[in-house]
């Protein structure tokens, strides 16, 4: 560790916020000024949802510190106050000038707390942005205790000012995770199936999350959107939810899928290979932030099943259906044929370039600590 350099913390909990930093990590330690360090916990630390710590291993970054924050499922809170105490201890140790916090998860309010009440600048990647479930109240609760804001595009950068927060402390960078979809060195899609064994020419991708506000339906919702696709007759590949309250339930849902051909399911998807899956699939569907942000990207139709991701967005290649199985099977219908032209909403995929200037602004680390309300 080089005292001479800026000391930048990037904090992950899971696999899907360190596919949002993953280049932006990367940037950061390809340059002398600044030494990049990796806090790793959340999901990414548990076996039977993938154990995605080799993800992050796997890249070779120098500063890698593991801490396991799990409790159960049904203890957000406990999850929250464990990870403030051992991030705590590791900031008190590597002493850094800027804690990188992404998205809406108890990771990154713990990352914003610690940050905040030790005096350390906190940048928020994807504030401003609307969802369903608790997700959004933490999203927002991250914004107003970080210094500085990356945004995915103007429309949030707006909101954020609704917010109180002071314009010049938002950087307008895109969503950091299309660097990687644009990438010129992404696998082949004959290398992705094959390395996951996947049989299928045509198939959809199913992501679906617990949403944590609706927990007394989450049982009678995932059966619903299970028989939906096994009704369909379509080939897909299912990744498990995230770890949110309610999880069990939807993995209870999938044994259902052990008795058709027509389904891989995985715990988890190397990103990059994921990417590609997304990619070349028929379409998307569940209430993943792939389904609104990513999939639009490529091109990919995407039908979004009930509340997780309402008003996220509403470009014309996603279709939102509630909890009907009938509606879920008429909306597979009218998307797995179609086509769109690929939507730059969410930014171009040059975030690392416009991150890096950032942080080699003086104007950056003049961002006062004490944080201000600025009147719209």
């Amino acid at each position: 560790m080089n005292k001479d350099r800026k000391r930048i913390v990037f904090l992950t909990g899971t696999r899907a916020d360190f596919g949002k930093i993953k280049a932006l990590i990367q940037s950061v330690e390809d340059q002398e000024d600044f030494d990049p360090f990796v806090f790793v916990t959340g999901m990414h630390m548990m076996t039977e949802y993938g154990y995605t710590l080799i993800e992050v291993e796997r890249c070779g970054f120098s500063h890698i510190q593991k801490f396991e924050n799990h409790t159960a499922e049904d203890t957000m809170d406990l999850s929250l106050a464990r990870t403030i105490e051992g991030f705590s201890a590791y900031i008190k140790d590597i002493q850094p000038d800027l804690i990188v916090v992404h998205g809406d998860r108890v990771e990154a309010l713990a990352g914003a707390i610690v940050g905040s009440l030790n005096n350390i600048l906190v940048a928020h990647i994807e504030g401003g942005e609307v969802s369903g479930t608790i997700d959004e109240l933490i999203r927002h609760s991250v914004s107003k205790l970080s210094h500085i804001h990356y945004t995915a595009n103007e429309e949030a950068k707006e909101r954020l000012k609704q917010m109180g927060e002071l314009p010049e402390s938002i950087y307008v960078i895109g969503s950091p995770d299309l660097d990687v979809m644009s990438s010129k060195s992404l696998p082949e899609l004959d290398e992705v199936t094959s390395y996951y064994n996947i049989p299928f020419e045509d198939y959809a991708l199913m992501l679906y999350h617990p949403v944590t506000t609706e927990v007394d339906r989450i049982e009678r919702d995932a059966e619903t959107i299970v028989q939906a696709l096994i009704e369909s007759g379509l080939n897909y590949v299912v990744v498990y939810p995230n770890n949110d309250l309610g999880s069990i339930k939807i993995l209870k849902a999938y044994e259902a899928f052990k008795q058709h051909p027509k389904f891989k399911v995985f715990p988890s998807l190397r990103f990059e290979y994921f990417l590609i899956l997304l990619k070349n699939a028929q379409f998307i569907i569940g209430n993943s932030s792939a389904g609104v942000r990513e999939a639009p990207f490529y091109g990919v139709p995407s039908i979004n099943v009930g509340s997780r991701q309402k008003n996220r967005s509403l470009l014309e290649s996603i279709l939102n259906v509630s909890h009907n199985k009938s509606k879920i099977i008429s909306a597979i219908n009218a998307q797995k044929d179609k086509s769109f032209l690929p939507d730059a909403y969410f930014g171009h995929g040059n975030s690392k370039v416009l991150f890096m200037t950032s942080l080699n602004s003086t104007r950056l680390w003049e961002t006062p600590h004490q944080k201000q309300f600025q009147t719209v």
